[in-house]
């Protein structure tokens, strides 16, 4: 037996509870090892010093308040048990109920989500051109044109909108007879600048998106 093994059980071969195998192990490595001897010698005295030690007497208010202590931790636990248990029983005839409406209610809305619309500002104006979408994501829509006619010239133009509803980019597609110049460019952008614009939406936010507008001598038509 090792020296760590025996100071490991001092305590122990002292209160005679190490088997007895161990113990004549131990035993024989102190009568060959003084450090361990001498080790079990001085918890020996230490004890034997304790036990002369006079006893002293526990107050009655100590004992007293010991007692109400733990009368009181015992009433909060009976407590705490009982509402627990009442609660359990309450919960219990309202779990079932309780989960089945969740899952209907999960059903029901999952089965309305496709018909929701997204809701934003629209022109006072009446017309026919902008009714109310009636999808979750919608392309930009005409907001005013200008109050005067547009004069001869005669286009089609990619527009790129903006989350703002402003034009943030065009590219002509094509023009009419002669307007493939700087001044049918010029005419052009000038007819954008009285173009307003809703931005295009998707679950109701706005979002970029495209559309085409066809310039005519008398008319503008938008497509998404």
């Amino acid at each position: 037996m090792e020296c760590w093994n025996v100071r490991h059980n001092v305590s122990a071969y002292l209160d005679n509870a190490v088997p007895e195998e161990a113990r004549r192990e131990m035993r024989q490595h102190m009568s060959n090892c003084g450090p361990c001897a001498r080790e079990i010698e001085r918890h020996q005295r230490v004890r034997e010093a304790l036990r002369t030690l006079p006893q002293m007497a526990v107050p009655s208010a100590l004992t007293m308040r010991l007692r109400v202590a733990a009368s009181k931790v015992r009433t909060g636990s009976v407590r705490l048990d009982r509402f627990q248990l009442t609660w359990k029983n309450l919960m219990r005839p309202l779990a079932l109920p309780l989960a089945g409406g969740i899952c209907s209610a999960v059903v029901l809305f999952s089965a309305l989500v496709p018909t929701f619309t997204s809701t934003y500002a629209m022109d006072k104006t009446p017309s026919s051109l902008w009714d109310v979408p009636t999808m979750l994501a919608t392309q930009p829509m005409v907001k005013c044109t200008a109050p005067v006619a547009f004069g001869e010239t005669e286009a089609v133009v990619d527009l790129t909108i903006d989350e703002q509803g402003r034009i943030a980019n065009y590219t002509i597609v094509s023009t009419g007879p002669g307007q493939r110049t700087e001044q049918g460019r010029r005419n052009i952008e000038n007819k954008l600048l009285f173009l307003g614009f809703w931005p295009a939406t998707a679950f109701g936010k706005p979002v970029a998106g495209k559309v085409r507008v066809s310039f005519g001598s008398s008319h503008v038509e938008v497509r998404g």
